[in-house]
């Protein structure tokens, strides 16, 4: 034990049975432990032991009952070494006079570091580290012993600085606290000492150090904190003056309004804030046990100019779960739990300006069963109050970075039209794959694979390839902006249809069984783009053109051991690349500068433009003040020769000379 008190249970009936305490227990000549004998009592010497009885078990606690404090001068009842008391003990359990337990205790028990007695009105008196050193002899590390190499601790003896008076510490923490300054007259530190050093040294003594005042106060010492921790704001404030284009919105309790939203691993965050003139639309997987209760629709929004938005909510039911419910798992219990859970939130925010206006909520509502999982869809909308077409996009009319690209059929009464890469379920096969938008400025890879058999036809082949390609593009044109209009045809770019060459002309396959040459497996997208402006520091990005084109490969079936009767399989891809350009085509050469070439600095080593580059700001090959002395040197020397050179100055030697 290392406490003055210790716990123990003794396990069993404790009527009839007699606990005793023993001191030193040990042989101090053999070193072996005494026989234990049940003559003692429930104190020896400065140790108590208590029992509390139960039913089948007793609480057994020694206690030490003297004092652990350090001695002060004339003091008694304390302790005169750190380590106070060091004590082998035995509790005994005897029942007519028969040990039926015991336990050994062996104890070292320090002496309290804090004082508990009468304070002293003789308190230390900390200077102030403005004025006066706060430690004279900053090496004195023990207290009450000498401290070796440490020559101003005051407890060394003459004979022990005898000993290391020669490897005594230097410096400040050897106890120099005022060491004399370079600025002092009687200094001699200095190397070299110029001549005006007797007129501006400063006449001084040493208690009046410049060196004083190099403290940290405690009450505005900075926290450490590690660099790579960013601070968390617990509260996002009250909003009065507006929100701005990427704000968290909060509410009326002064708490962010969240939406469960991905975070950049993909992993959907619960507790995610809704952020200003920002769309998005995310998908989040959960079941029955995981399933969490988002934010409740009862809570009010600030609108960013000091009053509060109230959510318009409509409830509705949804009865076909497939297009949710994306897997199923089997269970062996014959009751199955199901939930009426949230399937799908639509969030729709009307702004004006740099507020909140009205906030409409639809909640789709689904019944979720034990071992299935869930697709829950969260999209969140902001249109503006001015606006009258829905599908304006607010604040920068500019394709931002992961918004789909929009897409129509102009030429159809239904313009609505889309633009999507394949997402692989299950198998990957594509009977089973669904679409996924293209979302702009993210270069993506996708594909699904078809089954093929060996007495495929490779017309049919080649037909059937590519309307699956062609079921993803389902549009004649692309929108250069976000905000496209319908009825404006100049918002819209025409899709460039590369067809694929059809080879049945040129390749028999009568005699090919099993070998299907160009099919058109691979779709690319290609979408060239360009920053044409920029809103509110956002950069504005618009689309050129899109061109679609196909990559043949040749198909061939693979066996396995037999080829009779069995299936092949034939991948099909689609990427999608952003390609982008200048905004402006580059300024043409003038005819000058095609003919003079001497003045290029590209296609010359001497460049003449270039004369005075050294003496700016951006040659960093040599120091600026040596360039700018050279520089003047050599226009001194320009502007002799110069006067030199002139008629008058000959006359005027000549007649300096007579």
């Amino acid at each position: 034990m290392s406490g003055p008190r210790v716990k123990s249970f003794y396990l069993g009936n404790s009527s009839g049975v007699n606990f005793s305490i023993i001191l030193s227990p040990v042989d101090e000549e053999t070193g072996r432990l005494q026989l234990a004998n049940c003559s003692g009592s429930k104190r020896a010497g400065d140790w108590d032991l208590t029992v509390t009885p139960g039913l089948d078990i007793s609480e057994v606690t020694v206690s030490l009952t003297r004092n652990l404090q350090l001695c002060l001068p004339n003091a008694t009842d304390c302790c005169t070494t750190p380590l106070c008391v060091i004590a082998t003990l035995q509790v005994l359990a005897c029942r007519d006079f028969v040990v039926v337990a015991h336990l050994l205790i062996q104890a070292e028990i320090f002496a309290n570091s804090s004082f508990t007695g009468n304070v002293s009105e003789n308190a230390t008196i900390i200077p102030n580290q403005a004025f006066q050193p706060l430690g004279s002899c900053p090496c004195d590390l023990t207290a009450g012993a000498c401290d070796v190499r440490c020559c101003c601790d005051v407890e060394c003896t003459p004979d022990l600085k005898q000993l290391f008076h020669e490897s005594c510490f230097p410096g400040v923490f050897g106890g120099d606290v005022n060491p004399p300054y370079d600025q002092l007259c009687s200094s001699d530190s200095m190397e070299y000492t110029p001549d005006w050093f007797p007129f501006l040294c400063v006449q001084s003594s040493l208690n009046n150090t410049p060196f004083l005042g190099y403290f940290y106060h405690g009450s505005i010492s900075t926290t450490k904190v590690p660099a790579f921790k960013i601070p968390l704001q617990t509260s996002p404030g009250k909003i009065f003056t507006g929100y701005r284009q990427g704000d968290p919105i909060v509410t009326e309790d002064n708490e962010y309004f969240t939406v469960p939203q991905q975070s950049l691993t993909g992993q959907c965050v619960g507790n995610a804030p809704i952020a200003y003139l920002q769309d998005f639309d995310v998908k989040c997987l959960t079941s029955r046990d995981s399933y969490k209760e988002g934010l409740p629709h009862d809570v009010s929004v600030s609108s960013g100019t000091g009053d509060f938005v109230q959510q318009n909510v409509i409830y509705r039911t949804i009865t076909n779960t497939s297009k949710f419910i994306t897997e199923s798992e089997s269970l062996q219990t014959a009751e199955v739990l199901c939930q009426n859970v949230t399937f799908a939130e639509n969030y729709t925010f009307v702004w004006k300006e740099k507020s909140i206006k009205q906030i409409n909520v639809t909640v789709f509502l689904g019944s979720l069963c034990d071992g299935e999982i869930l697709t829950q869809r969260f999209t969140v909308r902001f249109l503006s109050l001015e606006s009258t077409n829905a599908s304006e996009s607010p604040g920068n009319p500019g394709y931002q970075v992961g918004k789909p690209v929009r897409a129509a059929n102009l030429n159809n009464s239904d313009t609505f039209g889309s633009l999507n890469i394949w997402q692989p379920a299950g198998r990957g096969l594509c009977t089973s794959a669904t679409y996924t938008p293209v979302l702009f400025g993210i270069d993506s890879f996708s594909g699904c694979v078809l089954e093929v058999g060996i007495n495929e036809d490779c017309s049919l082949l080649r037909g059937n390839v590519t309307e699956k390609l062609n079921s993803l593009i389902q549009a004649t044109h692309v929108g250069r902006r976000n905000n496209s209009s319908y009825s404006d045809p100049n918002d819209w770019v025409e899709v460039i249809r590369l067809d694929p060459l059809n080879s049945d002309n040129r390749v028999s396959t009568g005699s090919l069984k099993g070998i299907c040459p160009d099919i058109p497996a691979n779709l690319n997208i290609r979408i060239i783009f360009a920053v044409v402006g920029a809103v509110q520091g956002i950069p504005r990005q618009e689309i050129l053109a899109v061109q679609i084109s196909y990559s043949t490969v040749v198909w061939q079936f693979q066996c396995g051991l037999t080829c009779e009767n069995s299936i092949s399989f034939l991948p099909i891809t689609a990427s999608v690349q952003f390609i982008q350009v200048p905004a402006q085509p580059p300024v043409p050469l003038t005819r000058f500068q095609m003919n003079c070439t001497e003045f290029d600095c590209n296609r010359n080593d001497v460049c003449w433009p270039q004369l005075f580059y050294p003496l700016t700001r951006f040659y960093t090959g040599e120091p600026y003040s040596l360039c700018l002395a050279r520089g003047l040197m050599l226009a001194f020397l320009v502007l002799l020769a110069a006067i030199m050179n002139s008629p008058w100055f000959s006359e005027l030697l000549k007649s300096s000379s007579l």
